[in-house]
């Protein structure tokens, strides 16, 4: 038995169209076709092979922090994306820097589900 990769992380939202916005205008995560499943959501590519999924009807509270459930994405320059945040007036967590040395930063979601960009050590 083999494991191969992570497929797909996927979210549960109150509002697919404010969380779609979200991840496609504030983490310019690009859209992808989705299954015409009977419920809402929306799907976006995460890299290469790896995929995020919304799912729309979330009524229960989401638990969320940098240091407890969130997921991360490696990025490119935190310079760019702190700047783009501050463009758009999205609240993120400064800057810390691992015990590795690697950066990181956090944005919050429309639910407060928390996503991690980081550059590595």
């Amino acid at each position: 038995m083999t494991h191969y990769e992570l497929n797909h992380v996927a979210l549960h939202v109150a509002d697919v169209e404010k969380s779609g916005a979200f991840y496609r205008d504030v983490l310019k995560l690009e859209s992808m076709d989705r299954p015409a499943f009977n419920f809402p959501g929306a799907w976006f590519q995460l890299g290469d092979f790896q995929e995020l999924h919304l799912i729309g009807g979330r009524d229960i509270e989401v638990h969320s922090q940098p240091r407890s459930n969130h997921f991360a994405l490696r990025a490119d320059n935190l310079d760019e994306w702190e700047a783009h945040f501050k463009s758009i007036g999205q609240e993120y967590v400064p800057r810390r820097t691992r015990p590795d040395g690697a950066f990181q930063i956090f944005v919050a979601d429309p639910d407060g589900h928390h996503v991690e960009l980081f550059t590595g050590p």
